[in-house]
């Protein structure tokens, strides 16, 4: 289900980009939580920030499970 991040998060297991309050996310059934949505790199240098497709949505193009629990 997608949803928008109450606190920091940690890290997201597909960008490596950190899960940052008010983030656009996709909860699994698993609980498990990727960026959904237009995703905004956070660059630590002196250019803009670089919009892409949300982690998840990237994954579920050729993935059918969740990139931490594939068995599941």
């Amino acid at each position: 289900s997608e949803d928008v991040l109450s606190k920091d998060a940690g890290e997201c297991a597909i960008c490596l980009e950190e899960l940052q309050q008010g983030d656009t996310i996709a909860r699994l059934p698993c609980l498990c939580i990727y960026h959904k949505g237009q995703v905004f790199l956070r660059m630590h240098v002196k250019v803009q920030n670089v919009a892409f497709m949300g982690c998840i949505d990237e994954w579920f193009e050729v993935n059918r499970s969740c990139p931490e629990h594939p068995s599941d």
